[in-house]
């Protein structure tokens, strides 16, 4: 056996033009073909953030930079690669190239801090699918959550103090802090999902790291499934400021990593447009993306350090 570690970073996906949204959709929703109106909304929203997002681009810049970091710090042997959950490169595709390249075994990390059932098992799924499909399958640490991680932490802290700094003195004095998270569907609290839980863990750890004295919690993206999802949503979290004397709104999106549709039109523009028209001084923190310090905390995910929680998968 090899022995190289292969560390494969997943994420979501996301098309990479406005030709590739229809495709993209029918892929999330397991190969039904949605509605033209749903392809139109979501069309438009790529459209008013240029066309694409650079998420795959930035997790490829993340990829280099961690096995660069792996195999400095490291006696053992790295290469990074990325897969997506809804579109190119797909995680079975890399699978299939990681075995190609003759890794030993692989670290598989979703780019998702928090561990829920609805998302982080469907990245799994994909992951022993492709690894049970190979002609030798490969022995694989799944990580599931890495919301404690210190170091990830220590990065979201990072980004909040600097965003303060960056405010006026009297701004930063009278800032409402918004942590953020992609909703789910409600029905996942009746399964005792962690997600709500690590959300706030990890959002209370990361405001007492930042110096962060009034906070609060809401969540974003919400899809139109004629289900309830879980809130306060951002958008009713912004409405309510006013009322409360709150002008002033830094909000952290301490459930993504990067630059993202969600961040890039959910927050930048939706959010920031209700935001004006309430006439609140909106600001966010910058995505981790390709920071030093977001790469020193994967370095530790990959490695198995302090606040990961991880399966091993049997080939």
């Amino acid at each position: 056996m090899s022995d190289t570690t292969a560390v494969l970073l997943m994420a979501y996906g996301s098309p990479g033009s406005l030709d590739e949204v229809e495709p993209y959709y029918r892929h999330i929703r397991g190969g039904r073909i949605p509605t033209a109106e749903q392809v139109a909304e979501l069309t438009e929203r790529y459209r008013r953030v240029g066309g694409s997002t650079p998420l795959l681009r930035i997790s490829i810049e993340v990829a280099s930079a961690l096995e660069q970091r792996l195999n400095r710090v490291s006696e053992s042997r790295y290469r990074v690669y990325v897969g997506m959950k809804h579109w190119h490169p797909f995680i079975g595709e890399t699978v299939s190239r990681i075995a190609a390249d003759g890794a030993g075994r692989i670290v598989a990390i979703p780019l998702a801090p928090h561990y829920s059932q609805m998302s982080t098992d469907g990245y799994r799924s994909s992951v022993e699918e492709a690894v049970s499909s190979l002609p030798a399958p490969l022995p694989v640490r799944f990580v599931e959550s890495w919301h404690g991680n210190p170091l990830f932490i220590e990065a979201a802290a990072e980004k909040v103090r600097k965003a303060v700094e960056s405010l006026l003195p009297e701004e930063a004095a009278n800032a409402e802090v918004v942590f953020t998270a992609h909703s789910l569907p409600r029905a996942i609290l009746q399964w005792d999902d962690p997600y709500p839980r690590e959300l706030l863990q990890s959002s209370e750890a990361v405001a007492t790291a930042a110096g962060v004295a009034s906070w609060r919690f809401a969540y974003q993206s919400a899809s139109h499934t004629g289900q309830p999802w879980l809130g306060p949503d951002i958008l009713e979290s912004l409405a309510a400021l006013p009322d409360e004397g709150k002008r002033v709104v830094l909000v952290v999106p301490i459930g993504f990593v990067s630059d993202n549709l969600e961040i890039l039109f959910d927050i930048d523009v939706e959010a920031e447009e209700l935001a004006e028209g309430l006439d609140i001084r909106l600001a966010r923190t910058e995505m981790l993306n390709t920071s030093p310090a977001f790469i020193e905390a994967l370095t530790d995910v990959a490695t198995n350090g302090a606040g990961v929680r991880a399966a091993e998968l049997t080939p």
